[in-house]
């Protein structure tokens, strides 16, 4: 699924936050870490990598999406822009709930 303002990525990476090895989803394009759930500022739209801010997206709370699905809400560190990503089946859920119990 790609459109103009979405371009597929999901990739392997080293989460910068806490050097967990991050593997790709393989069912929708892999944005954040699951271990931390934090992300980088690299893209202005999904996938496009075209953002120079790179700042640590870092999760500061939880809401709900479609189809019985959450997304988390992400501060940029280095700029403030809010970001919102879905929720993957991996991601650590001992740390949605404390995001969501306000707790971190």
């Amino acid at each position: 699924m790609e459109n103009a303002k979405f371009r597929m990525r999901d990739e392997d990476f080293i989460c910068e936050v806490c050097g967990f090895e991050v593997k790709k989803l393989g069912y929708t394009a892999r944005d954040h870490c699951p271990n931390c759930l934090c992300s980088k500022h690299v893209d202005n739209n999904p996938g496009d990598r075209a953002c120079s801010c790179q700042g640590i997206l870092e999760p500061i709370a939880i809401e709900p999406a479609k189809k019985d699905n959450y997304k988390i809400v992400y501060r940029c560190s280095k700029c403030g822009t809010i970001k919102k990503n879905i929720m993957a089946r991996d991601d650590n859920f001992d740390k949605i709930l404390a995001i969501m119990a306000n707790l971190k």
